[in-house]
């Protein structure tokens, strides 16, 4: 049985043994060097720094990353701090000699290499079975297709079409559909704590569903398209967002009162960045609940919306 591996704890790894193999020469040529093309004191003290600042990124971790600094000496560390503290981006990862330090740069290919997975992967069907999802697919063919046309993403099939009459409630007073969009981890990773939040809001609300499915391949407008075939009052789309090299896994729900053909961007309500770095599932869940029960309050979503 192959044992998982988190990647922080494969990249340390790595670095260990690339520290391993590296070690026995640069503990006799690095002073030398150091000497002969940073002769202050100065310099050498951030040289120290540099390598000391390597050994510790060595230490194992599961969790998420942490973006402390990596810069020996920074003029204005407060600074720093705060501005690393208000962003995830990757600011102060600091170098060695003209190059980013190898671990930055693992990191950096992993995150990209994730991103990719996320957009060619599929989303569990052991995970869309638990909840009872069926599955129904739009135009989109395949992913390459998918990624130049935008629109066919919007469309569900045929066969998608006559299965959603088939089995669905039809004029339900929310009606929650959940599509893999550009991530498939994003709705690996969050769905089973999303869904049942919001399955719980819904019900603390008095609010009736419809019967929810899968659609693969789908794009945001795909719910004007379902809209016309279902007629629910709230639709609830939970889908993939486009991947960064932050987050892999990131979901959106968009929220619409009366989706038709015809609506506009504005009619819609997002909460977006549902993900364990940023909005907790389970809170996101919950929100989601409250928006839709204030949308048929009210009558209206989007722009509209009175939160």
């Amino acid at each position: 049985m192959n044992k998982v591996i988190p990647m922080d704890q494969l990249v340390d790894m790595v670095m260990a043994e690339l520290e391993k193999k590296l070690s026995a020469s640069t503990a006799v040529d690095i002073p030398a060097v150091n000497r002969s093309l940073n002769p202050t004191p100065v310099d050498e003290e951030a040289q120290r720094s540099t390598r000391v600042d390597m050994v510790s990124e060595l230490a194992p971790s599961t969790e998420l990353d942490t973006f402390t600094s990596k810069v020996p000496t920074p003029k204005w560390e407060e600074g720093m701090n705060e501005l690393l503290a208000s962003t995830p981006a990757r600011i102060g990862v600091w170098r060695t000699g003209t190059r980013a330090l190898t671990k930055e740069v693992l990191k950096f290919r992993r995150d990209h290499a994730a991103a990719v997975d996320s957009i060619y992967g599929d989303a569990s069907q052991a995970l869309l079975d638990e909840f009872g999802l069926f599955t129904v697919e739009t135009r989109y063919e395949n992913t390459e297709n998918y990624l130049k046309r935008p629109d066919m993403g919007r469309i569900v099939t045929e066969e998608g079409i006559a299965e959603i009459q088939k089995r669905c409630k039809m004029k339900p007073q929310v009606q929650i559909v959940v599509s893999d969009g550009l991530s498939a981890n994003a709705v690996d990773a969050n769905l089973g704590d999303v869904y049942p939040a919001l399955l719980d809001s819904l019900s603390a609300y008095g609010l009736s569903t419809g019967t929810p499915f899968f659609v693969r391949g789908g794009r945001v407008a795909v719910m004007d398209h379902i809209g016309e075939i279902v007629q629910p009052e709230v639709l609830v789309l939970l889908i993939g967002e486009r991947p960064g090299l932050v987050s892999s896994k990131s979901l959106s729900a968009y929220i619409c009162y009366k989706p038709r053909k015809g609506t506009v961007e504005s009619d819609r309500t997002v909460i977006s960045n549902i993900h364990r770095g940023g909005t907790p599932p389970l809170e996101g869940g919950a929100h989601i609940g409250t928006i839709v029960n204030k949308m048929l309050e009210q009558k209206t979503s989007g722009v509209n919306l009175e939160i």
